[in-house]
């Protein structure tokens, strides 16, 4: 099939597996959804979503943080890693949202991406998930299978971004992110990949992909 065809074939096939795609992080608000993909850099979501509840209980907005000390933001959320910094980052970006946006969190890249800690990717699932803009966060998982299906070259993120904005239909991109990220995690992770079950790499995926996970005896055949 050609480029236009695998699209719409891996938008179907999500389509059907995840019809409505449920934010994987736990949040209420704008500003805890924040907080919480902050904290997910580097972290799975299932930790932080054990790590959230007891932070949020201590303060779940940006005025009650700002006035939580940045040792007791360390201490809860140690087991998400990088806790030193990333305490400072939801100690100072508090004070900057009570600062700058009357303690909101501002429905816009430029603001958001201006708040430590807080990068493109950040910024884009809080505008996605928060505010329902059209954007397309590119993770670990997005990222490897853009280049799996060969429909991005893999060189990095920022590439792969441009070519699932490009290739993909903007009403879908808030959907299709979360719907990749979910088939990834079930059908297509980095390592211990089932051919029987992958379905998308199978017929999407590019050449070299399928050679490095087909079974020995289908190569036979």
């Amino acid at each position: 099939m050609n480029k236009k065809e695998k699209v719409q074939f891996i938008m179907n096939e999500l389509e059907k597996l995840y019809p409505d795609p449920p934010v994987p992080l736990d949040h209420t608000d704008p500003y805890t959804l924040l907080i919480a993909v902050l904290l997910s850099a580097q972290c799975t979501d299932a930790r932080v979503n054990t790590v959230t509840p007891e932070l949020f209980e201590l303060a779940d907005s940006a005025k009650k943080m700002a006035h939580v000390s940045v040792a007791e933001i360390k201490a809860i959320i140690r087991p998400c890693g990088l806790s030193p910094a990333k305490s400072k980052n939801i100690h100072r970006l508090s004070e900057l949202l009570l600062e700058l946006h009357g303690g909101e969190v501002p429905a816009d890249f430029e603001a958001l991406e201006a708040l430590p800690g807080v990068g493109h990717k950040t910024a884009s699932v809080v505008m996605a998930q928060a505010f329902g803009v059209p954007a397309f966060p590119v993770d670990t998982h997005i990222h490897r299978l853009m280049y799996r299906w060969g429909l991005t070259n893999g060189k990095n993120v920022d590439q792969t971004e441009r070519d699932a904005k490009r290739l993909f239909p903007e009403e879908k991109w808030n959907d299709l992110h979360l719907q990749i990220i979910f088939y990834a995690r079930e059908f297509s992770p980095a390592r211990g990949l089932k051919w029987e079950t992958d379905l998308l790499l199978r017929e999407c995926g590019r050449p070299s992909e399928q050679r490095k996970w087909m079974p020995k005896t289908s190569e036979l055949q």
